[in-house]
């Protein structure tokens, strides 16, 4: 009886492993486009454009995020403003941003 809990657990954690490695592909993308837009000023069309793309779309559903318009404004929104990635996500960016609010 328990290896078949442990069989659906396993089977379960394996598609949440599977979701993190897309979004971890997703965030690389942001930082390659805000590193593209500070060195070239191109980033936020680059992101757009992969994001509206066929494997963009995939790898987005993948990674659990509706590919849709609002998506892609948000990516690009996200580009524009020129935070890394790691910055944004960690907790002292987060709290600096709100005592700014």
């Amino acid at each position: 009886m328990f290896a078949k809990v442990d069989a659906a657990i396993s089977k379960n954690d394996q598609g949440g492993r599977a979701q993190r490695l897309f979004a971890a592909v997703v965030l690389a993308a942001l930082d390659d486009a805000i590193a593209d837009d500070k060195k070239y000023g191109n980033g936020a069309e680059q992101i757009a454009r992969w994001a509206r793309s066929r494997d963009g779309r995939e790898v987005l559903m993948c990674a659990g995020i509706d590919p849709n318009e609002r998506c892609v404004k948000g990516m690009v929104g996200f580009v524009k403003k020129g935070v890394r990635t790691s910055v944004a996500l960690s907790r002292e960016e987060s709290e600096r941003q709100a005592e700014a609010a």
